[in-house]
């Protein structure tokens, strides 16, 4: 799957949880979501694409990808 759309996923999930009324409650809505729902190869690309600068995400997905657990092999 490419970064840009792993990135467009993780702004458009970012853009679901952006109505919790609070802010760290919608970081960890999206931190949660994608740890549950997405695959390992996955998350090890958006948190790399992260590492690297992470262009094109937004504030929030930002925040939350970088809470992120990988997992181990």
């Amino acid at each position: 799957m490419s970064i840009e759309h792993l990135v467009q996923m993780a702004n458009d999930i970012g853009h679901f949880f952006a109505s919790e009324p609070q802010r760290a409650d919608a970081i960890d809505g999206i931190a949660g979501h994608i740890q549950r729902f997405w695959d390992p190869r996955m998350l090890r690309h958006i948190t790399t694409h992260l590492k690297n600068g992470g262009a094109g995400l937004d504030e929030l997905p930002r925040e939350a990808i970088a809470r992120l657990k990988l997992p181990s092999d």
